[in-house]
């Protein structure tokens, strides 16, 4: 193979987008984290908003996605990353402007914003990571957390009396008037990691559309977590997580 091969673009089976920076990622092996990210920066890239998009920071596992996609970031609070989101987008309109939130951040101290921000339909697009735990903070019960599923404040498993049920915020989500486009996905497997890059485009469409909050939320693993290995975790997820959160569109108006 000669070397006008190997660099034609004709022969290009994959690369890594230029939207990801060379910064060693974080995230346990096996998270879903790492995933996502390669998506989004994917998506950027192809739909050419690179100099358009702003990312807010969550506080959690995530705390650091600006160093790894390359485009504007602000840190937000925890749980108010909705409410700067909202401001950004308002003072400037033409920006593609998404949250990255996990379910302790996203459903958790920030279920007030995410509520509100959606009801009012502001023209963000809102990631939501639902591993069903704290990862970041030693694997306590998060309120995505399932009935019967052991954390480090849950030892003997979620009980419903105790604990309260499993708070399914992205269904809540559906029902509000603001939101045009809610979906849960994963990306677990090939075809998964497929459907997933297509819903992230699909919310920053609609925010340039300003047809309302898009809401995509990512049912997760966390190995660590969960004391599984990645492969594991990905069974255990499919065989419990899939039955109290589906995948799907719940959501596209």
């Amino acid at each position: 193979m000669t070397t006008n091969e190997i660099i034609n673009p004709a022969n290009l089976v994959y690369r890594k987008t230029p939207v990801l920076t060379d910064t060693p990622m974080h995230y346990c092996p096996g998270c879903s984290h790492g995933v996502v990210h390669k998506l989004l920066a994917e998506v950027i890239e192809e739909m050419g908003i690179q100099e358009k998009a702003i990312g807010i920071a969550p506080v959690g596992c995530a705390v650091f996605a600006y160093n790894y996609i390359d485009i504007d970031w602000q840190q937000a609070a925890h749980g108010r990353a909705p409410a700067l989101a909202t401001a950004i987008k308002r003072l400037m309109p033409d920006k593609y402007v998404f949250t990255y939130q996990g379910d302790g951040d996203l459903a958790a101290i920030g279920t007030a914003e995410t509520i509100h921000a959606c009801n009012r339909g502001e023209n963000i697009m809102i990631i939501f990571i639902n591993n069903a735990i704290y990862g970041m903070t030693g694997g306590q019960m998060a309120p995505t957390t399932l009935e019967g599923m052991k954390t480090s404040t849950t030892p003997y498993g979620r009980n419903v009396e105790l604990n309260g049920h499993p708070l399914n915020i992205t269904k809540l989500l559906a029902e509000l008037d603001g939101t045009c486009y809610v979906t849960r996905q994963s990306v677990h497997n090939v075809a998964a990691v497929r459907k997933a890059k297509k819903a992230i485009q699909k919310g920053f469409e609609n925010s340039a559309a300003r047809k309302g909050t898009s809401v995509i939320e990512f049912v997760s693993t966390c190995n660590s977590g969960w004391k599984l290995s990645p492969g594991a975790s990905n069974e255990w997820m499919a065989e419990h997580m899939f039955k109290a959160y589906p995948l799907g569109d719940l959501k596209n108006v």
